[in-house]
């Protein structure tokens, strides 16, 4: 018997894409959907706590506004997601109470990842669902969501949810059987890969173009999302959701799609909410000294070792630390403005005064992710 790839999760969390769900037709596919319901209630049966985060709700409201395809315009993209979210909300509700499942309803947007106090008060909501038996049905928050303030994809929506609650499983179904080792369109796409250990070492732009004609992510956007659970110490796994019986073989550890293998070590909450929550609002260039000395002995960053700085930031925000050519090796809360970083570069603590001793980035509020 083939040992499982990772023990058996207490909680995960699954992300279904809107070319899985949409039917030859265009409309909502209800017998994927049945499927999928009937799916995660074995998995809550078995003891596995689930949240799904489904797209669909744009795909599921073309037919009834008379859109035969993905409109390329904002309000109307908004229009869909309101008619949609609707059918959506009830097609699973009406599943899965056939199973005895409540299904609660969580609509996100960037603003309840970002905003600390909305984050935790998120995390509460979703703990709460789950201990009362529930499943989080999860979604952007389209309807209000624009260009410049959302999650880009529910891949990376799902991957910031699994952070947030401590799943030990990511899963992320698609149309495809998992990681080709080609992208398709390459003329020599293989089968799927069985494992990755280091995102780093992909290409990732063989995979910038490889998407759906009623989705937003894509393989790329699945890649960032895989990054982002492994590094919250979760196993990701990108498999295809018309496989039959699929939650239960990747759930139980089975050698099904392309698995992500976690890292080893979770950071503690606050540092995941940095890496991954926060926007980051410029970066600061480092020399080579202070990237060992940020990677290898985790120090915090000081003045002496900062080279520039781009972008405007305030005290406070989130900012991507890089290496001289451009490698970003982590990213932290940064104690100055933008200006005063560049006043301060390259001077050591000595020969500056007062406030301006602080590091630049203490090493509680910076995180390596090199």
């Amino acid at each position: 018997m083939t040992e499982p790839r990772f023990p058996r999760p207490a909680r995960c969390v699954v992300k279904v894409g809107s070319s899985s769900l949409r039917a030859p037709d265009g409309s909502l596919d209800t017998d994927v959907v049945a499927d999928l319901v009937e799916q995660i209630a074995a998995l809550r049966q078995r003891g596995t706590e689930v949240v799904l985060v489904s797209s669909g709700a744009v795909a599921a409201g073309l037919r009834p506004l008379g859109l035969s395809a993905r409109p390329p315009d904002l309000p109307s993209l908004q229009a869909a997601a309101s008619v949609g979210q609707g059918v959506l909300v009830h097609t699973y509700q009406a599943r899965f109470a056939g199973h005895g499942l409540a299904c609660g309803q969580v609509l996100l947007t960037p603003a309840d990842i970002v905003d600390r106090t909305r984050y935790l008060n998120a995390r509460h909501t979703f703990d709460r669902l789950l201990e009362l038996g529930a499943v989080p049905l999860v979604n952007e928050n389209d309807t209000v969501a624009t260009d410049e303030l959302r999650f880009s994809d529910n891949d990376r929506l799902a991957a910031l949810v699994a952070s947030m609650l401590g799943a030990g499983l990511l899963v992320l179904l698609s149309d495809v059987d998992g990681l080709l080792s080609e992208a398709p369109g390459s003329g020599s796409a293989g089968p799927p890969l069985d494992r990755v250990d280091d995102i780093g070492t992909l290409d990732l732009s063989r995979y910038a173009a490889v998407g759906s004609d009623v989705g937003t992510g894509g393989m790329a956007g699945k890649l960032e999302a895989a990054r982002i659970a492994t590094f919250s110490g979760a196993s990701a796994v990108i498999a295809n959701a018309r496989r039959p019986g699929v939650l239960a073989e990747v759930v139980d550890g089975a050698g099904v799609g392309t698995w992500f293998s976690p890292s080893r070590r979770r950071p503690e909450s606050r540092k995941l909410w940095i890496a991954f929550a926060s926007r980051p609002r410029g970066r600061i260039v480092v020399d080579a000294g202070a990237v060992v000395a940020l990677t290898e002995r985790g120090s915090s960053l000081l003045a002496a070792g900062v080279l520039d700085a781009h972008g405007t930031f305030e005290v406070g925000d989130a900012v991507e630390v890089a290496a001289p050519g451009g490698r970003v090796v982590g990213r932290g809360l940064v104690a100055y403005g933008s200006a005063d970083v560049l006043s301060l570069r390259g001077r050591s603590s000595g020969d500056l005064e007062g406030r301006h001793r602080r590091a630049i980035i203490h090493r509680d509020s910076l995180v390596v992710l090199a």
